[in-house]
């Protein structure tokens, strides 16, 4: 069981946080037997009120000693993922106001089913997602609640690795000089991707315990911060329109090819140059159906809201609530420069993965080479983590009864990467991906289950079904079913006319 154990020190849809209070002290962890009931036995009896009429057991009766400043770290760090990397190609694709107004309905609405999720625990006293769904629909939810964790896990590993097939090859040919256009093996992306996930992510998937894996979620948002401070420098130092590398051998030629027309086209010339640069306020196109999905799966966070909860210092709804909406706003705020700043680099020529387009004005450039370097240690790194907790999912939906098996252990975490690395190998862009599970598990995680749990969880006799807040719930719960629909509809019917292919793929 100590497999079992280690994982357990993840949380529940994978995305680690420091398992300490502010440098040093160990994490507590909750009972093991808490989270393999699948009767729900233990829970009744570790959290409700016990035929004895003592005191039933609530977040506040935990010995939680995660301050209020690292609590607000390690959420912070849950939320921020490979998502920052999508967000100016959806800025381009929906200009700025309309981008703005969408970030922020889905940064409001993402603390809102927070609140939902932190009045429905504080009643029934259950610090796991899935015991949520187990506690409002039995095994149906909780099993429910499993998959979409499980199939957000896989959407971020697989993003993971698609920014493997697409950042590494141009690190090796930065270190190398080589020319852009080879063909060699050595820059094949999908190449790299399968040694990747075979001599370094495979093996560290294998061991039974993470060990100093679990601690590198840190670097991994230092990071994304150094991905922030780049594309806000480079914003500065790429002039607009920008030149092609490629182009950048005959463009004094061009410029005396330009210099011969007549007064007349250069002014069209010019004209068209300005309309380059001009920052679209607000834009509509078959692309803008990504915009949301991407978005929802940037805040994705929610499963981690209750373990954070339950290591919280002096923990209470209210400050929990506050320590949700100070991670969100931080997040916001990060997502909403990175976007801005990227996309007023590129305008209309930003690609789905933001950093691959700087590849386009100088694929040796020193700084961007750095922050490529970084985020790729940082994925590589994630993706084994991220793995521990999908393969206890699936070995307590199959096998819950069974103790540790190195055969399963190994099979499973073999056909996880075989299926994540054939994904990524035919994806043409990892714009389907943070498509297809910003469209499915981020709404339910986000919007519809802390919805629907509240609703049932929360008694009748407290809130009424026509009391407000209920009617709000329900209406948030309806708006994630519809946004769920909408945006499943627009992405098949994108990909059945081709265009996701024309837009950005590389």
């Amino acid at each position: 069981m100590e497999a079992a154990q280690s994982e357990k020190n993840i949380l529940s849809n994978g995305k680690s946080h420091d398992l300490g209070d502010d440098v040093g002290m160990p994490m507590k962890t909750l009972p093991e037997d808490q989270f393999d009931d699948p009767d729900g036995a233990l829970e009744s009896e570790e959290f409700l009120a016990s035929g004895n009429g003592k005191k039933p057991i609530q977040f506040t009766n935990f010995e939680g000693k995660t301050s209020f400043g690292m609590s607000v770290f390690n959420l912070g760090n849950a939320i921020m993922g490979s998502g920052i990397l999508g967000l100016a190609y959806a800025m381009a694709n929906t200009g700025i106001l309309l981008f703005v107004f969408l970030l922020s309905a889905v940064a409001g609405l993402s603390s809102y089913s927070i609140h939902l999720m932190l009045k429905s625990s504080g009643i029934v006293g259950i610090p796991a997602y899935e015991q949520l769904g187990y506690r409002a629909f039995g095994t149906p939810g909780k099993m429910a609640a499993g998959i979409a964790i499980m199939l957000q896990n896989i959407g971020a590993m697989s993003s993971y690795l698609f920014i493997v097939k697409s950042e590494f090859p141009l690190v090796i040919q930065a270190f190398m000089k080589g020319d852009p256009n080879s063909d060699v093996w050595y820059l094949n992306g999908n190449y790299l991707v399968i040694m990747v996930s075979v001599g370094i992510i495979l093996p560290l998937a294998l061991m039974k315990q993470l060990g100093y894996l679990g601690y590198t979620s840190g670097f991994s948002l230092s990071c994304m911060v150094f991905f922030l401070i780049a594309v806000t420098y480079k914003k500065f130092q790429i002039p607009c329109p920008f030149e092609e590398f490629s182009a950048n051998s005959t463009s004094a030629l061009h410029s005396l090819n330009l210099s011969s027309h007549s007064d007349e086209n250069n002014d069209l010339v010019h004209e068209d140059d300005d309309s380059q640069c001009v920052p679209r306020l607000i834009t509509i196109n078959s692309q803008t159906a990504y915009t949301i999905p991407i978005m929802a799966f940037a805040f994705s966070c929610h499963p981690e809201v209750l373990p954070i909860y339950t290591e919280l210092r002096n923990p209470s709804k209210k400050r929990m609530q506050g320590v949700s909406n100070i991670s969100i706003l931080i997040m916001y705020t990060m997502y909403l420069l990175a976007a801005l700043f990227g996309y007023l680099t590129f305008y209309d020529k930003v690609e789905p993965e933001l950093l691959h387009t700087y590849n386009r004005i100088d694929p040796y450039d020193t700084l961007i080479l750095c922050v490529r370097v970084a985020v790729l240690i940082a994925v590589t790194l994630t993706v084994p983590i991220l793995l521990f907790p999908v393969r206890r999912a699936i070995m307590q939906m199959l096998f819950p009864i069974l103790s540790f098996s190195w055969l399963r252990h190994i099979g499973i975490a073999l056909v996880l990467l075989t299926l994540m690395n054939m994904m990524v190998i035919f994806a043409p862009n990892i714009l389907g991906i943070f498509g297809i599970i910003g469209a499915t598990s981020s709404p339910c995680l986000i919007f519809i289950f802390p919805a629907v749990f509240y609703l049932r969880i929360v008694p009748k006799e407290d809130e009424p079904m026509t009391s407000f807040p209920k009617i709000v719930a329900l209406c948030f719960a309806v708006l994630g079913i519809s946004f769920m629909v909408m945006s499943l509809s627009f992405i098949i019917m994108d990909w059945t006319t081709g265009s996701s292919n024309t837009h950005g793929g590389h």
